[in-house]
């Protein structure tokens, strides 16, 4: 799987399993506040609804960045040429291959690192071609492909 329409279905399931973790840790968060009950001991119960609370609005703060990725991957076209790096780029270089994309890290059965327009690597690469060098962690990068 290193075609770009494959890599980009890789990165939407990526960010469809961060949003349904999320649900579903926010429902269980939801239910754990809802179940408390008074007790004896006078603040504990206070302190567990506020402890399930936190944990519901942490995990509602996950599930709005995986929207937010979401809708940076909805905006590349991934059957869309690229003959210099940029979004929606699938880009051979001497450190790897690397996907301009969402931060999703090595996509699971290929070689290739899903990476945000704005990671280092990304910035470091932004505009070159085939053939092309650039500096990276006091590396020389050179570009060998971009789809």
């Amino acid at each position: 799987m290193s075609s770009k329409p494959a890599l980009h279905a890789a990165c939407q399931v990526f960010i469809e399993q961060r949003i349904s973790a999320a649900r579903t840790a926010m429902q269980a968060a939801q239910e754990s506040s809802s179940s408390e009950t008074k007790s004896s001991a006078g603040d504990k119960y206070e302190t567990g609804r506020e402890m399930a609370n936190a944990e519901r609005d942490r995990n509602a703060a996950h599930m709005q960045q995986a929207q937010q990725l979401q809708a940076e991957l909805a905006r590349i076209s991934p059957d869309a040429p690229c003959d210099t790096v940029r979004p929606g780029a699938l880009v051979g270089t001497s450190l790897g291959r690397f996907y301009i994309a969402i931060s999703a890290g090595k996509l699971e059965g290929t070689d290739v690192f899903a990476v945000s327009p704005a990671a280092p690597v990304a910035v470091a690469l932004k505009g070159l071609r085939a053939g092309e060098d650039a500096a990276f962690n006091g590396k020389v990068v050179r570009v060998l492909a971009v789809e």
